[in-house]
């Protein structure tokens, strides 16, 4: 009988994957109920593990697409898919998201803040780990 063994929260491997990545995937669904895929990127790390069931980001300006943040509203179930490309190993995690004002969260904001990033912030977002 094969063994299975069951983390609560992320693992150590999967924390230090996660810190070493410069771009992932979001998949959230509409109220359509197609599904939407958006690439986020930044420097490395900037998806952040805040604690083994969380893991956040700063959002910064940009192409001016709030798809996946009007798929939020009405679903905050998401699919997070990070992939290491030159190694060619990946990354699935199950998450709900909450999306959070920079004005209302001083303390998240400096847990999450890139140094030297020279882009406008425009909102945080919170990723709590489901599987």
């Amino acid at each position: 009988m094969e063994r299975q063994i069951f983390y609560e929260g992320l693992t150590k491997f999967e924390e230090n994957f996660i810190s070493k990545r410069d771009s992932f995937y979001v998949a959230t669904v509409g109220e359509n109920g197609f599904p939407y895929i958006q690439h986020r990127g930044g420097p490395k790390g900037f998806l952040k593990v805040l604690d083994k069931n969380r893991l956040g980001f700063i959002d910064f300006s940009g192409n001016m697409q709030y798809i996946s943040l009007g798929n939020l509203a009405t679903n905050n179930k998401v699919a997070l898919f990070l992939v290491d490309y030159p190694n060619r190993k990946r990354l699935k995690i199950y998450v709900k998201a909450e999306i959070a004002e920079l004005k209302d969260n001083p303390v998240l904001f400096e847990s999450l803040n890139l140094v030297d990033y020279k882009f406008r912030p425009e909102l945080m977002m919170i990723f709590y780990v489901e599987a």
